[in-house]
């Protein structure tokens, strides 16, 4: 009898161990305390104080004396760069030249035509007022020339920049080369650039123009390019399989259908002209830059609100006629005619009136606000002394100094370093190496102590303005009424010139770093604001009532879905406060902000400062770069939340 084979069970397995992940937390903790164990043990060694007689400097002199040896001899000049300063300096002298001979009625009357057309007796109506309230605030002539300036380099903008966003649009391959270029144009602060421009074109109306120009043409290549992207496909390949060329789709079909976003380009152009029109006063620009200019020297404050008031008031204008043009349905041939007929009507009556009356603005028009606005100044100083001083204090000696003194002191390479690590984590690899790389290029300029100082105060404001758009934007997105209320403040805060409101910040804290810092959270807060605003208001309602029939409080509600939900916005908001304040912190320079600021005001002012002031505004640029790819790489990254559920 065989006996059954035996069967031997499988060895037992023991089970694999459980790898156990570290929390989150550990990496981060590690590295802070890796870098203020570093900071500690090199503490005052490898650091760049600042030379102003360094060699980079001595080079950049020399490379502007080769210029001016040779601006009447090299071809470059001779036929190149002269003719282009010519030409510019004819677009102006032509528009400016019509403006004047329109005189002041014709000038009103020409406006309110161009609002009847644009939007009917409304914009007619806003055109009217508008023009007319400069006059009466004293700054006709002077309007004009800022007007003058405006439309030329808006001729410009759009003469260059629609078709090249139209090319962008249609091609991917163009779009990825001119993108990079127009993200430097926009990040660049508008400092940096004036001493080149001036070197070239030397200073006066042609540098001014050709500077706007800069300035205000990437929203017209942006928004034409995404108007052009944005015509349906089936559109396109229709009018193609009817054997329509190309040029005759472009012509016929894209140009057409893309118009009135291509409109809101045209907006966006002529508004970042007029906010940029009172800096290039800097550079003998006429127009109302000059007189805030004159009115910061003064420090007198009621002598710079009224010009920038009056710039308001030409932007208002000028954003409602396009606007309105953007906006504007055909009504038929009846309402064509009815609008022609009113351009015509408004324009011959205001050509009639210059005939008749004076060519100069009546004097006895004016209303002076000068001296009542002083007296305002003048009792906030006295009454609000305590408060204002124990900000500005609090602010310098709680934030400004101890940040200043960490990143002067730390040995420039465990700065970069750390930099690196933190860029790398938030925003990828690509946007570690850029930053660490523009930290790199600040030390190589031999400015790495006043950039230090720079980003110290960027940082600070960047803080403050951020903590407050953030706080008014979840507000104006909770409340409807209160959202209303907000609007006309940050539209005003958003138009107004940011010379105008620097002097009131002088008034109220004096020259320093914290009024630079007061300016740049009134000219950046508003976008922040808006910003989150948006993002909040964009999240799904279905989304908020299913978390509501969840049980949700508000205040939940808010935390774990509208905030996480509006994550991209709120990174975008980030993004655009810093570059913002980096923009209007160089400002402060004028008002005693120092640093980089200072060294680029002072090439403009003085020559042998302008190879110091030439690579401090490419430090400026450097450190721009450095703050946008940290901000806008982090919207790429996946959250920590969706990185724990993956």
């Amino acid at each position: 009898m065989v006996s059954a084979p035996v069967q031997v069970a499988p060895p037992v397995q023991a089970p694999a161990p459980v790898r156990r992940r570290l929390p989150r937390w550990v990496a981060p903790v590690a590295g802070v305390v890796a870098v203020v164990a570093l900071y500690v043990a090199f503490r005052g060694k490898a650091v760049l104080p600042h030379d102003d007689d360094a060699t980079v400097f001595h080079w950049l002199n020399d490379a502007r004396d080769w210029v001016d040896a040779n601006r009447n001899s090299s071809p470059i000049f001779l036929y190149v760069v002269n003719y282009l300063r010519l030409g510019v300096s004819e677009i102006y002298t032509l528009i400016q030249g019509a403006l004047v001979a329109l005189g002041w009625p014709g000038l009103i009357g020409l406006a309110a035509g161009l609002g009847w057309l644009a939007g009917g007796w409304r914009i007619a109506l806003v055109s009217l007022a508008g023009f007319a309230g400069v006059g009466v605030l004293g700054f006709w002539e002077a309007s004009v020339d800022t007007l003058a300036l405006t439309l030329s380099a808006v001729v410009l903008s759009l003469l260059f920049g629609i078709p090249l966003g139209i090319w962008t649009g249609r091609s991917p391959r163009v779009r990825r080369i001119v993108t990079p270029v127009l993200d430097v144009m926009q990040i660049m602060p508008t400092f940096s650039y004036l001493s080149p421009i001036v070197l070239l074109l030397l200073i006066g109306p042609a540098s001014a123009t050709f500077a706007t120009m800069i300035y205000a043409m990437p929203p017209a290549i942006r928004i034409t390019s995404l108007a052009i992207q944005r015509v349906a496909g089936v559109t396109v390949e229709a009018s193609e399989s009817l054997g329509a060329t190309g040029w005759q789709t472009l012509r016929k079909v894209r140009l057409p259908l893309a118009l009135n976003t291509i409109m809101l380009g045209v907006n966006q152009t002529i508004a970042a002209a007029l906010s940029m029109v009172p800096l290039v006063a800097l550079i003998a620009a006429p127009g109302l830059g000059v007189d805030l200019l004159r009115a910061l020297a003064r420090v007198n404050v009621g002598a710079a609100l009224i010009p920038g008031v009056a710039i308001v008031l030409l932007a208002i204008v000028l954003d409602r006629m396009t606007r309105a043009t953007a906006q504007r349905r055909d009504g038929g041939g009846r309402a064509r005619v009815v609008r022609w007929a009113g351009f015509a009507v408004l324009t011959a009556a205001g050509l009639v009136l210059t005939s008749v009356l004076a060519q100069e603005f009546p004097e006895q028009w004016h209303v002076q606000l000068v001296r009542p606005i002083n007296d305002v100044v003048e009792w906030i100083e006295t009454h609000w002394y305590t408060f204002t001083g124990f900000l500005n204090d609090f602010v310098a000696y709680g934030l400004l100094n101890p940040l200043q003194d960490v990143l002067t002191s730390a040995p420039w390479w465990l700065v970069t370093a750390a930099v690196l690590v933190f860029a790398w984590r938030v925003s990828g690899p690509v946007a570690g190496v850029i930053a660490a790389g523009c930290l790199a290029g600040v030390a190589a300029l031999q400015l790495w102590q006043h950039g230090m100082e720079t980003l110290t105060i960027v940082l600070v404001a960047s803080v403050i303005t951020i903590a407050a758009g953030l706080a008014l934007g979840v507000l104006a997105a909770r409340s409807r009424w209160f959202a209303a209320g907000l609007r006309p403040i940050l539209d005003a805060a958003q138009t107004m010139p940011s010379f105008s409101y620097l002097l009131p910040a002088v008034a109220l804290f004096g020259n320093g770093r914290f009024t630079a810092i007061m300016a740049s959270f009134i000219y950046a807060v508003p976008v922040v604001a808006r910003l989150v605003e948006d993002g909040l208001r964009a999240v799904p309602a279905t989304v908020m009532e299913a978390a509501r029939s969840a049980g949700s409080t508000d205040r939940q509600l808010l935390w774990k879905v509208q905030l996480p939900m509006a994550r991209g916005s709120l990174l975008l908001a980030a993004n655009q406060g810093i570059v913002m304040t980096l923009a209007m912190v160089v400002i402060g320079a004028l008002v005693g902000a120092g640093a980089l600021g200072y060294d680029v005001v002072a090439g403009i002012a003085q020559q042998e400062d302008y190879g110091k002031g030439l690579a401090a505004g490419v430090a400026l640029v450097l450190l721009g770069v450095m703050l946008d790819r940290i901000t806008q790489g982090a919207n790429g990254r996946r959250s920590p939340h969706k990185k724990r559920n993956a």
